[in-house]
């Protein structure tokens, strides 16, 4: 739960620095993989695959510096950006040769300006808890209406040696306050957010503390994306040259607490080409590979200085939608031991590393947590001005391409109806839906639309 305050915010803490060799049930590090990728992981990893990369990259490089030198309709955001984007131009600076302009407003548009407190701190309160999450709830393919086929069976039916669709988690959840007891319940429009954890939402020139538990059997941190933050609240643990209390935010162990605390400066928030909202993330880093396919990730809003509702959302959007797309390879989550024994039936995989089919059918290739069109359908109304946060995490398989049927939206100055994701990226589109009814919205992947990754929206009016 947010609550806002006219005072600085404080840092404290009682939880205890974790190395991450010393985690139990973590699985290896990446640098020593000891499960076989999956089958779309396979593919990429031979000769052709990697080429076949390398030529995305490309294309997606290429759109966005398309989007860059297409600045698009103007759009209100603070003054500052305003200024910087008529001073700067699109790329003012890196097209002029060396020594013959002044690009110092162009560096100065990417530093941002100064930080200017606004006087608010907004506090949220996260735990991370240990939950039983069922990818396809309904038990049935949603987008056919009819039972499950033989590839969706591949995921979702539990059964000899197979987990199915149910898996024990690790998940961000909000609470009303630090004593943790009561959950925060999310409105009904928000039900699509799935296991996503909850919406961080600021303004530029505020300050964001989250009060942060750990329930869960493994060490768990809150990592950001795009704020400042000092060492005591980067929620990573690695070789940086610090000690003591700069290290207590790496790695909390179940039952302990720790108070992150980031400012929001100009360069976390909308730039000269973005709209009056951009989109950062939060997650777990303590293992972060192991810590993501737990589950334990959380989309971050921040708006424009002067430009934010009492809440942190922009003013000028109506509806705002946060979308995950990710292959959570389960079978690199800390708890695969835990789920096999406790949802599939005997007898067990011999050697589950080795084992094709098993691999595959723990690739829950979701959307919010979701797959075959199980996810709650989020609700937009004919006109109403739309903006789509857009995300991906996971590995060299989760290169997505989500596709909107009956609509199309504005991706930096772009008119488009499919965007690019990578891993760990993220995009703003915006959208004013004109045509009524229930949409498919899905991975344009080929492997990834057979396998599950298909949701639907619906516009009414």
């Amino acid at each position: 739960m947010q609550h806002d305050t006219a005072h600085p915010a404080t840092s404290a803490h009682d939880g205890t620095a974790v190395p991450s060799a010393t985690r139990p049930g973590t699985p290896p590090h990446l640098a020593t993989p000891s499960r076989r990728p999956g089958r779309s992981a396979r593919v990429l990893h031979s000769p052709s695959g990697r080429l076949a990369l390398a030529a995305i990259a490309v294309v997606v490089t290429t759109l966005a510096a398309c989007g860059q030198a297409d600045e698009g309709p103007a759009t209100a955001t603070t003054p500052v950006a305003d200024t910087r984007a008529a001073s700067a131009g699109p790329m003012a600076g890196m097209s002029a040769k060396a020594g013959s302009a002044d690009t110092s407003a162009y560096w100065a548009a990417v530093g941002g300006a100064a930080f200017q407190p606004s006087g608010t701190t907004r506090t949220y309160y996260i735990a991370a808890d240990e939950v039983v999450w069922d990818y396809a709830p309904s038990g049935k393919n949603q987008i056919t209406g009819r039972a499950f086929d033989e590839v969706a069976d591949t995921y979702v039916k539990a059964g000899r040696g197979r987990i199915g669709s149910r898996y024990l988690k690790c998940l961000y959840r909000g609470y009303t306050d630090a004593t943790f007891k009561t959950l925060q319940q999310r409105p009904a429009a928000d039900a699509y957010l799935g296991f996503l954890g909850p919406t961080v939402r600021a303004a530029v020139g505020d300050t964001i503390k989250v009060v942060f538990r750990n329930n869960c059997g493994i060490p768990a941190s809150v990592h950001p994306h795009g704020v400042f933050y000092r060492k005591d609240s980067e929620g990573a643990p690695y070789a940086d040259g610090t000690s003591g209390a700069d290290k207590a935010d790496d790695g909390i162990r179940r039952g302990g607490t720790h108070t992150y605390s980031w400012l929001v400066p100009d360069r976390a928030g909308p730039g000269p080409h973005d709209g009056s909202s951009v989109m950062w993330m939060y997650h777990s880093h303590v293992e972060e590979v192991g810590d993501t396919y737990a589950g334990l990730m959380g989309p971050m809003i921040i708006t424009a200085a002067g430009q934010a509702k009492a809440d942190g959302s922009p003013k000028d959007v109506d509806r705002e939608i946060v979308e995950l797309f990710s292959v959570m390879n389960e079978n690199k989550s800390p708890y695969l031991a835990t789920n096999l024994r406790r949802f599939a039936s005997r007898p067990y995989p011999v050697h589950p590393d080795a084992d094709d089919e098993f691999t595959e059918s723990n690739l829950m290739h979701s959307i919010n947590g979701y797959v075959f069109g199980n996810q709650p359908m989020p609700s937009l109304t004919k006109g109403a001005r739309v903006r789509w946060y857009v995300m991906s995490m996971g590995t060299e398989v989760d290169l997505h391409t989500p596709h909107w049927h009956g609509n199309d939206v504005v991706v930096g100055g772009m008119r488009m109806d499919v965007v690019s994701l990578l891993p760990a990226s993220m995009v703003v589109a915006d959208m004013v839906a004109d045509n009524a009814g229930t949409w498919l919205f899905h991975c344009h992947v080929n492997d990834h639309l057979t396998a599950g990754m298909v949701t639907r929206y619906q516009v009414t009016g």
